[in-house]
């Protein structure tokens, strides 16, 4: 490749680079105006979820402020196989709910904890609900009753409404009929205690505080989510942050929060393995997304960012001494797609479209919502039977290699052909350089008459690539590989870094470097269509781009991707061997006899 054909790639890489800092940036949304019930108040001003004087509040208006325990407070706890759910009685609500089946750290006997550290305990109310007193987090509630699955708490306002919220769980040992046992479910009692109609406005409650999951995650999956009865949607966490543009172009200044004023069926704020996703028996008005500052990981020495969310709630006027109730089913727990599934199909509210396997656009053009749930069903069954999670993707890229090996054999002769004919091409581009119209005549002819496809080449790109998508898009969700080691891999979920250079502190990830070996070798055996064919040289540094781009992901996809690459491999040695047989020669045309001449088809066609 001559310097002007690189710089100009550089330019370009450059110029799209920017494009897309300039997109991002642009495409931040803007602050929405909130319902007048949900406007949320300044700190310190009437009405407002934390008075000046409350413990962690913080200065910068644009994160949330973070909850601190209170000395005086009452906890219940109630537990199965799967989680451990902590309840307080200031906002009778929950305070955090720890995992079993998932440890904190590597090697840790601790369960990973959600909303741990966060804004306001799960369904804590977050405005100013009953005009002049708060019922937020605040606000001590009684405890009526507890058992070892069902907590009941209670509470007056203003001596006329009564406020009650249950919590139940699915107990140990359950039937799967009784119920997914990482749910809680949630019921509102609010009673009129007197004699005269009470209207009342709307409220908001706080869904959970989803933080990073360790020191690695740079917040690139923290998400907030809800489905308005016709599509789910998502919010990141860098829509909050604002940004400085392209070259100060498009530059945008952080937001405090962003509201979602439509109908809600469900909504979730996630982190990458963890959800906590709230589906309400009738739809809400609205939800709203924040920052947060949490306290540093271990090993970090910066606050860790994560994302609050509320959801609004309509509910309707009570007639003298009447109530209403109110309920919510609450999943707290892993981004497990056949759990999250099964209770989905049951709600038909499509609650697993919160592992965001097909939203946006370029997963929706690339079928990820179609690949990514048979890509996990069949790595969770092929390890119901090996055991492995590691081995279970090697079956599975065997499986997947099957399946697309017709289409890719076809591809391999085709590109083969391609080549032999390549000296012809030359030719006919030399004789017919100046009328275009001859040299794609001739071309054509070329190509029917060696059975070469010119599209043939590019027909594995386009059946892998919506898998190797897929693959992606499926491993930045599930949780079942977090933790879970292969080989010299520590963590399928994360990069293989076996050391660090010293003085760079630079991670040595070994699969990524193998998956771009791989891709060479392929791209060595694939026989090339021109040597003088700008694509090919472009092609060249594809596999130094692949390990740039996945170096830091999941070691999980480099391990799909290095074995594709090898499984191809053995293909191609194996097609190059191959003898490819030359089309025979189309029949002659008689001679005609000399001084005569040449016979003419007279016989009448057939009538219709």
């Amino acid at each position: 490749m001559d310097k002007k054909n690189l710089l100009i790639g550089i330019v370009l890489l450059i110029a799209a680079f920017g494009l897309m800092q300039y997109t991002g940036s642009r495409n931040t949304p803007r602050q929405q105006p909130l319902p007048p019930a949900q406007q949320p108040a300044p700190a310190g001003a009437p009405g407002s979820a934390v008075p000046p004087s409350a413990p962690g509040v913080q200065s910068n208006a644009t994160f949330a402020p973070v909850a601190s325990a209170y000395d005086d407070a009452r906890y219940v706890t109630l537990s199965n196989d799967y989680i451990q759910a902590r309840f307080t009685n200031f906002g009778g609500a929950i305070e955090d709910i720890a995992f079993k089946k998932y440890a904190d750290e590597k090697s840790s006997d601790e369960p990973f904890v959600f909303n741990g550290s966060h804004a306001d305990p799960i369904f804590a109310f977050t405005t100013d609900a009953f005009t002049s007193k708060k019922l937020d987090r605040h606000v001590s509630y009684e405890l009526v009753s507890q058992s070892a699955t069902e907590v009941v708490y209670r509470t007056v306002f203003e001596n006329r409404i009564e406020v009650l919220r249950r919590y139940a769980i699915v107990p140990s040992g359950a039937p799967e009929a009784a119920g997914d046992p990482y749910i809680i479910r949630h019921e509102l009692t609010l009673r009129n205690l007197t004699g005269e109609a009470v209207p009342m406005p709307a409220f908001s409650f706080n869904i959970g505080t989803a933080s990073p999951v360790n020191e690695r995650d740079n917040g690139m999956y923290l998400t907030s989510g809800y489905n308005n009865g016709e599509k789910s949607k998502f919010i990141e966490r860098s829509k909050l942050a604002g940004g400085s543009g392209f070259l100060g172009f498009g530059a945008s200044a952080p937001v405090p929060y962003v509201s979602s004023p439509e109908q809600i069926v469900w909504a979730s704020v996630s982190n990458q393995f963890f959800t906590g996703l709230l589906t309400p028996d009738q739809p809400g008005r609205g939800m709203i997304t924040r920052r947060i500052e949490l306290p540093p990981l271990r090993g970090m020495t910066t606050p860790a960012v994560g994302l609050t969310v509320s959801a609004a709630f309509d509910v309707p006027a009570l007639a003298p001494n009447a109530e209403t109730t109110l309920g919510f089913n609450y999943y707290g727990g892993p981004k497990e797609y056949t759990r999250i599934r099964s209770f989905s199909k049951v709600s038909k509210k499509n609650e697993d479209e919160v592992l965001q396997f097909s939203s946006g656009f370029y997963r929706t053009i690339m079928l990820s919502g179609f690949f990514s749930p048979i890509m996990n069903r069949l790595m969770v069954f092929m390890h119901s039977f090996v055991g492995q999670w590691g081995i279970a993707i090697i079956m599975m890229t065997l499986m997947l290699k099957f399946v697309t090996l017709p289409f890719t054999l076809s591809a391999s002769r085709s590109a083969k052909r391609m080549q032999k004919v390549q000296p012809e091409m030359q030719a006919i581009r030399e004789k017919f350089k100046d009328n275009p119209q001859k040299l794609n005549q001739a071309t054509m002819e070329l190509f029917k008459k060696h059975r070469v496809n010119p599209l043939g080449g590019c027909l594995p790109i386009f059946i892998t690539m919506p898998l190797f998508v897929a693959f992606f898009f499926m491993l930045q969700s599930t949780a079942e590989l977090r933790f879970q080691s292969f080989l010299w891999a520590s963590d399928l979920s994360a990069p293989d870094t076996i050391a660090r250079l010293p003085w760079l502190n630079f991670p040595i990830n070994i699969m990524p470097i193998l998956m771009g070996a791989t891709m060479m070798i392929q791209m060595r055996l694939t026989p090339s269509p021109s040597v003088d064919n700008m694509q090919v040289k472009i092609m060249k540094f594809m596999p130094l781009m692949f390990i740039v781009f996945f170096y830091n992901f999941s070691c999980a996809l480099a391990l799909y991707s290095t074995l594709n690459g090898l499984f191809t491999i053995c293909q191609q040695l194996v097609v190059n061997r191959m003898k490819d047989k030359e089309p025979a020669p189309a029949p002659a045309a008689a001679p005609a006899a000399k001084g005569k001449r040449p016979m003419k088809n007279v016989t009448p066609p057939k009538k219709k």
